[in-house]
C-alpha cells in the first residue's frame, strides 16, 4: 500500500470510503461531485490539514485525517486531532489504518505537536484496542461532544 496526501483525483475514492465504510449509518452527504471537489481543493491547500490516503492496486483502501492546530500554551507547541479513520471493508485487518496512523503521528511529531487527540464513536473493544495499539490512551482525558 502506498501512503500519500490526498489529491483532487481522489474525490470518488474518498466518497466510497466515507459513505460506504466509515460508519454503518452515515449522515446524508451532498452527492454533488463539484462540491466535494471544491472542498477537497480547500483542504489540500491548507498546510495544517493532512488528508492521508492508502492506495493499493489503484484503489483507495484507507484514509486518516490529521489536523495540526497552532496553540498558545505548552510552550507554543501545536496539538493535532485525528478524525475519519476508515478502511475499506475488504482491506481490513491488513495493517492499512495502522500504517496511516503511524504516518499521521510522524507528521504531528515533525510539526512539533505535544499531543494528538482522537475520539471514536465506536464502543467495539476491537476498535478501542486498535487505537491503544497505535499509542492512544482511553484513560487520560474525558471527551465531551456537542452536536450542532
Amino acid at each position: 500500500m502506498d501512503i500519500r496526501q490526498a489529491q483532487l483525483g481522489d474525490v470518488e475514492g474518498l466518497r466510497v470510503l466515507y459513505m460506504e465504510h466509515l460508519t454503518p449509518y452515515p449522515p446524508a452527504q451532498p452527492q454533488d461531485a463539484i462540491a466535494w471537489s471544491q472542498l477537497l481543493a480547500r483542504l489540500i491547500d491548507n498546510p495544517d490539514y493532512h488528508l492521508l490516503v492508502g492506495e493499493s492496486e489503484g484503489r483507495l483502501v484507507s484514509s486518516v485525517t490529521l489536523v495540526v492546530i497552532p496553540n498558545l500554551t505548552h510552550n507554543l507547541r501545536s496539538y493535532a486531532v485525528i478524525e475519519n479513520v476508515v478502511t475499506h471493508a475488504e482491506a481490513r485487518g491488513r495493517g492499512c489504518a495502522t500504517a496511516l496512523m503511524a504516518r499521521a503521528s510522524e507528521i504531528a511529531a515533525e510539526a512539533g505537536c505535544y499531543k494528538i487527540m482522537l475520539m471514536t464513536g465506536s464502543k467495539r473493544e476491537s476498535t478501542l484496542a486498535f487505537y491503544e495499539r497505535c499509542g492512544f490512551s482511553r484513560d487520560e482525558k474525558t471527551a465531551f461532544l456537542k452536536r450542532l
